[in-house]
C-alpha cells in the first residue's frame, strides 16, 4: 500500500551546523526528505554569509518531511536531544554564535505539547548537570541552503567526518549518551584492553596480542556481542602484527566508517550489532579480494570449529566441509 503524502508532515530543528544534522535524520525509515536551511531571522531569502554574520536573525536549521505513521515526533525529539549540547546557549561545539544555537521550531499546537514533553523529560533525567536551555519556537519561515550545503555528508564525506570529529559534536555525544548501565556491565565482563579497543575505538599493540599468529581452525565472533566476524579460512600472515584477514564472514555483519584521526584517512571497520571498534581495512592483501582487514585481537572471542556446534555456530561449519 502507497503512502498517503497527505499524512506527511514537517519537523524543524535547529542544532548548530546543519552538516551534522542531515545525516542522523536521513537514515531513519518514514523520513522522506532533509533539507539544509535557515529559519527564525527577519530578512527574505538569507544567504550563508548573512546568517553567519549573525546580522540577520537567522540559525541553521533542518527542516524534515516525515510520515508520522513509520516515525513519529516523539522519535524525531528523542533524536534531536542526541545529536546536541542542550546546555549551551552560545553556539554549538567549536561553532559560536547565534546562527549556531539550538531551537525547537513547532508547527502546531500537538508538536509545542510534545515538545515541551520531551524537554521537561530530559531536565528530570538528570543526564545533564546544567539547565536545558534549547527553546521550543514557533515555526517561521524557512529558506532552503545553498545547494552546496545540502546533504553534505554524502557529497563531501572525507571533509564531513573531519569536521564532525574535529568540532568536538562526535566526542561529546559519544560521553554524554553512552548508555551507563551498559558501560559499566562492559567494564566488568571484559578486560581494560578489550573495553579501550571496542568502546574506545583504542589500539593493542602489534605482535604483543592474542590471534597475530594463531593457526587454528574456527571463527572469531565480537567479543562484545558474540556476532560471528571472521573465519580462519580467510586469515593470512600480513607480517603486520595484528590478526589480518582478507574478508569478513557476512559482508553485513561489518560497517565501514570514514577515520580521519592522527591526521591520517582511513576506513574503520566496526560490528553491525555491537558498534565495536574492529579495526582498518586496507586495499593492501592478497588477491582474491586484494583486501586486507587489520583487526585488533582483543574485540575478538575465538570459537574452535570442534566447539562451534555446541556454542551455537553450528551453521558455519558448512564452511569447513562439514555438514
Amino acid at each position: 500500500m502507497s503512502a498517503d503524502v497527505n499524512s506527511y508532515q514537517l519537523a524543524t530543528f535547529a542544532g548548530g551546523c546543519f552538516w551534522c544534522m542531515v545525516k542522523p535524520f536521513d537514515k531513519q525509515p518514514g523520513i522522506i526528505q532533509v533539507v539544509s536551511g535557515y529559519t527564525g531571522g527577519h530578512v527574505e531569502n538569507p544567504t550563508y554569509e548573512q546568517v553567519c554574520s549573525d546580522r540577520t536573525g537567522h540559525v541553521e536549521a533542518v527542516q524534515i518531511t516525515f510520515d508520522p505513521e513509520v516515525f513519529s515526533y516523539e522519535q524525531l525529539l528523542d533524536l534531536f536531544w542526541r545529536q546536541i549540547d542542550p546546555t549551551d546557549d552560545g553556539g554549538q561545539f567549536a561553532d559560536r554564535g547565534h546562527s549556531y544555537t539550538t531551537a525547537i521550531f513547532v508547527h502546531n499546537d500537538e508538536q509545542r505539547r510534545l515538545a515541551e514533553q520531551s524537554k521537561r523529560s530530559l531536565e528530570e533525567s538528570g543526564r545533564f548537570d546544567k539547565p536545558i536551555v534549547t527553546p521550543i519556537l514557533p515555526a517561521a519561515p524557512f529558506y532552503s541552503a545553498e545547494d552546496y550545503h545540502q546533504g553534505y555528508y554524502k557529497t563531501n564525506p572525507l571533509r564531513y567526518q573531519a569536521y564532525y570529529t574535529g568540532s568536538g559534536r562526535a566526542k561529546f555525544l559519544k560521553e554524554r549518551w553512552k548508555d551507563g548501565n551498559r558501560d559499566s556491565e562492559l567494564q566488568t565482563r571484559l578486560t581494560p584492553m578489550q573495553y579501550e579497543v571496542t568502546q574506545n575505538s583504542g589500539t593493542e599493540p602489534p605482535f604483543r596480542n592474542e590471534f597475530w599468529d594463531h593457526k587454528d581452525e574456527g571463527i572469531y565472533v565480537d567479543i562484545v556481542s558474540g556476532e560471528p566476524l571472521f573465519s580462519s579460512l580467510d586469515k593470512f600472515d600480513s607480517g603486520c602484527g595484528w590478526p589480518s584477514f582478507t574478508k569478513p564472514m557476512l559482508d553485513e555483519q561489518v560497517t565501514d566508517h570514514v577515520d580521519v584521526s592522527h591526521n591520517m584517512i582511513r576506513t574503520e571497520v566496526r560490528s553491525k550489532e555491537a558498534d565495536s571498534h574492529l579495526g582498518h581495512v586496507f586495499h593492501d592483501g592478497p588477491k582474491p579480494t586484494g583486501l586486507r582487514y587489520c583487526i585488533n585481537s582483543a574485540a575478538l572471542r575465538f570459537i574452535p570449529k570442534h566447539k562451534m556446534e555446541e556454542e551455537g555456530y553450528g551453521r558455519f561449519l558448512s564452511l569447513f566441509g562439514q555438514a
